[in-house]
C-alpha cells in the first residue's frame, strides 16, 4: 500500500537522503528567547558536570560511580554494594520521573537537559559557528575544494574538538575512578599508568567521533528514548508543536506578500519560509507534526517568532502546545495517567527517603564458614567458626571494634585480635569463634543476636545461626 504523500516523511529518518546516504545537517545559528533560557540552563549543567567530581562533602566526592571498586557517592552520600537496593530504587525513580515528564511535556528532557544535546549545541556547534560561520558559509565551505582556507579552518576545528573531547574524557574518568586519583595520575608520570592513559584516549576518541561526526544520529538512531515517544505521548501531551489550524488556514500556507490580504484569500499564517527547517539541528520540518527526530530544542519556536514579527503576524505559530489545545483550544489538564505516574513517583520517593534514614553508617555480617561443623569442647561447650565483615561507610576510622553476644550467654573470640580497627570508607574482615554452653541450646539451630561495639558504644547489631547436636534440643 502506497504511503499518502503528506505522510511520506515518515518513511525514512530526516538525516538520510533519497539515495540512502547521510544527509549532513547544517543548522542555522539559533537566537531568541528560548535559546537564551536554554543557554542559561546549559551553562549551569555544564558547570555542574565539570565541577561535581571535584566537590567534596564530609570528605566524600559529590558524585562518584566507581564500578570497579564498587564505590558510589550520590550527592556526597557513600553507597556500597550492600546498598544496592537503594541504587535500584533510585534508578527506578529516575525512570518514572522521566516517563512522567515525557507524558506531560514530551521530549523536553532531550532539548534542555540531555548531555548529548548540551555538548553538541552549546559547545561544539558554537565553535563551528565561530570558525566556519553560519549555515550558508558552512554549506559553501563543505562544497568548495580543499584549498588553504578550508584546510586551515577544518584543522583548527578538529584540533579544538579533540582538546574538548579529551577534557570531557578526563572529567568522565573522574566520575569513575575518583578526582583525587585522576589528579595524581595527571601530576605523575604517564608511563606509570599506561592502561589508564589508553582508556582515556579511547574515551576521547569515542567523544570525538560522537560530537565531530555522529552528532544528531545519536538522538535519532542510538538513543531509545525517542522511540518511547510513541508509547508515552498522546494528544494531551505538551510538545513543541506547529499550530496547523492557524498556519494552514482554509487555503493552506503560502509565501508572504505584503499587498495580499491573507484573511480574504483564506491562507494560513505560515509563510512557507522554511526557516524552522533551516534552524532545526536534526533537519526535520516541524510542520509535519510530532516526529521521532524532534528533540524539543525550541529553535524552531524562536525562528518562527522572528519571522512572524517581521511580517506583522502574531507570534506562537510554533509553540509549546498539545494537539488538543491546537485543535479544540482545550486548556491543559492533569489526566488520570499523569496522576497515576505521580502517585507511583511519590510512593517510591517516600520509600527511598525512609530507607535512607534507616540506613546505617556501619554494616556487619557474620556467616558460618561453609563446610565446617560445630565442635565439642570440654565442660559441655559447643563451638562454631565464622567469617565476619564490617563495612565502615563514614569518613572516620572506627577504633576498638569488638563483638558481644546480646541474645545468649557465651563468648566470641576473633582469630587475630579481640579488638580491631575499621578504616574510613573501608572494611575489616576475618574469622571468629562463637562458643555456647549446651544448656543455651533450645534447638539444633539457634539464632544469635550480636552487637558490634566501638569501645563501650554499640554501633551496629547483626544476627547469625549457631548449630549444635540434635540431642541437645
Amino acid at each position: 500500500m502506497e504511503t499518502p504523500k503528506n505522510e511520506q516523511f515518515r518513511d525514512s529518518i530526516g538525516t538520510i537522503n533519497d539515495e540512502g546516504k547521510r544527509a549532513w545537517v547544517f543548522p542555522k545559528k539559533p537566537s531568541g528567547k528560548f535559546y537564551k533560557y536554554r543557554s542559561y540552563v546549559s551553562y549551569f549543567l555544564l558547570a555542574f558536570l565539570l565541577l561535581a567530581p571535584f566537590i567534596k562533602i564530609n570528605g566524600n566526592q559529590f558524585l562518584l560511580f566507581n564500578v570497579l571498586e564498587r564505590k558510589f557517592n550520590i550527592f556526597g552520600f557513600p553507597f556500597w554494594p550492600q546498598d544496592f537496593h537503594l541504587m535500584v530504587i533510585s534508578m527506578i525513580i529516575g525512570v518514572v520521573f522521566i516517563i512522567l515528564f515525557t507524558v506531560v511535556f514530551g521530549r523536553i528532557f532531550c532539548g534542555w537537559i540531555c548531555p548529548q544535546t548540551i555538548f553538541l549545541e552549546m559547545v561544539f556547534r558554537k565553535i563551528e559557528y565561530l570558525i566556519e560561520g553560519d549555515r550558508g558559509k558552512q554549506i559553501r565551505l563543505a562544497k568548495q575544494s580543499w584549498n588553504a582556507e578550508k584546510i586551515r579552518k577544518r584543522i583548527l576545528k578538529w584540533v579544538l574538538f579533540f582538546i574538548i573531547s579529551f577534557i570531557i574524557a578526563n572529567v568522565f574518568l573522574a566520575y569513575l575512578i575518583g578526582s583525587d586519583k585522576l589528579i595524581s595520575y595527571i601530576t605523575g608520570n604517564p608511563l606509570d599508568h599506561v592502561s589508564t592513559l589508553i582508556s582515556l584516549l579511547i574515551f576521547t576518541g569515542v567523544f570525538y567521533f560522537i560530537f565531530a561526526w555522529f552528532r544528531e544520529q545519536v538522538c535519532i538512531i542510538a538513543c531509545p528514548y525517542g522511540r518511547l515517544q510513541g508509547v508515552l505521548l498522546d494528544n494531551k501531551t505538551i510538545n513543541v508543536a506547529y499550530d496547523h489550524v492557524r498556519g494552514e488556514g482554509k487555503a493552506g500556507r503560502g509565501k508572504f506578500n505584503k499587498k495580499e490580504d491573507r484573511t480574504a484569500t483564506g491562507k494560513g499564517d505560515c509563510i512557507d519560509c522554511f526557516q524552522c527547517v533551516n534552524v532545526c539541528p536534526t533537519g526535520i520540518d516541524i510542520r509535519n507534526g510530532t516526529q521521532l527526530e524532534c528533540v524539543n530544542c525550541t529553535a524552531c519556536i524562536d525562528e518562527c517568532d522572528h519571522m512572524m514579527e517581521k511580517v506583522g503576524l502574531p507570534k506562537g505559530l510554533i509553540r509549546y502546545a498539545s494537539e488538543e489545545n491546537i485543535v479544540k483550544k482545550a486548556p491543559f489538564k492533569f489526566t488520570a495517567r499523569m496522576k497515576g505516574y505521580s502517585a507511583v513517583l511519590f510512593i517510591l520517593t517516600g520509600i527511598l527517603v525512609g530507607m535512607l534514614f534507616l540506613r546505617n553508617d556501619v554494616e556487619a555480617t557474620i556467616l558460618r564458614l561453609p563446610g565446617q561443623l560445630y565442635q565439642h569442647k570440654e565442660n559441655g561447650i559447643i563451638s562454631n567458626i565464622y567469617t565476619f565483615k564490617v563495612v565502615n561507610k563514614t569518613t572516620e576510622q572506627i577504633d576498638n571494634v569488638s563483638y558481644k553476644l546480646l541474645s545468649h550467654n557465651g563468648t566470641i573470640e576473633t582469630v587475630t585480635h579481640q579488638d580491631f580497627e575499621v578504616p574510613k570508607q573501608g572494611l575489616a574482615e576475618g574469622t571468629l569463634f562463637i562458643e555456647l554452653h549446651q544448656s543455651e541450646m533450645k534447638n539444633e539451630k539457634e539464632k544469635l543476636k550480636i552487637g558490634v561495639y566501638s569501645g563501650d558504644k554499640l554501633i551496629e547489631t547483626t544476627t547469625t545461626n549457631f548449630l549444635g547436636p540434635r540431642s541437645y534440643r
